[in-house]
């Protein structure tokens, strides 16, 4: 079943026990902290994301609210080898479990392996994609192999550092010497 969904204003167990799915497709400008992460570029690049919401019975037989979340987008960085602008492709494929409250999500975040958050009647689910999308941005984006050469040295190839040759401090008694016994 789809419906329509205002991804920044989600009633999230309603969503999850509907089995409803929310598909957006939004440019980056609409996310601020990502248009911080591309220097104000690409403002016009499609972000896409997709959630599902889930109700899944816990051991104890209890129904809970989950949400499956994949989104990709396409980032202009700098890449940290030629310091020349390079296209990232971020992509998301994570599945969140909401509970009743932040003190329970804290305890059983700990505990658990996905993913715990706070159910909301009016939960930000573009925040949650933008948040994601931050958090796999690589540590130091680069190209594979950089369009331009990458000057790896200080100096230019071509020059030559010779030493400047410092006079012996024991030449002139060097000098003495052979005068005296001459």
């Amino acid at each position: 079943m789809k419906s329509d969904y205002d991804p920044r204003n989600v009633n999230v167990l309603a969503f999850a026990k509907a089995g409803d799915s929310l598909h957006a497709d939004e440019r980056l400008l609409r996310f601020e902290r990502l248009m911080e992460e591309t220097q104000g570029l690409g403002a016009e690049a499609p972000l896409r994301y997709q959630a599902t919401g889930l109700l899944r019975t816990d051991a104890a037989g209890t129904d809970e609210a989950w949400v499956a979340l994949q989104a990709d987008v396409v980032l202009p960085l700098t890449c940290q080898r030629c310091l020349g602008p390079v296209e990232v492709a971020v992509r998301v494929d994570r599945e969140f479990r909401f509970v009743a409250t932040e003190e329970l999500a804290a305890i059983e975040d700990e505990e658990s392996e996905e993913d715990v958050l706070v159910l909301n009647r009016s939960f930000n689910l573009a925040e949650l994609v933008e948040d994601e999308l931050l958090m796999a941005l690589p540590v130091a984006p680069k190209h594979d192999v950089c369009p331009k050469p990458v000057k790896l040295q200080v100096a230019d190839a071509d020059f030559v550092d010779e030493p400047e040759e410092k006079p012996n401090p024991f030449a002139v008694l060097q000098q003495l010497k052979k005068t005296d016994l001459g």
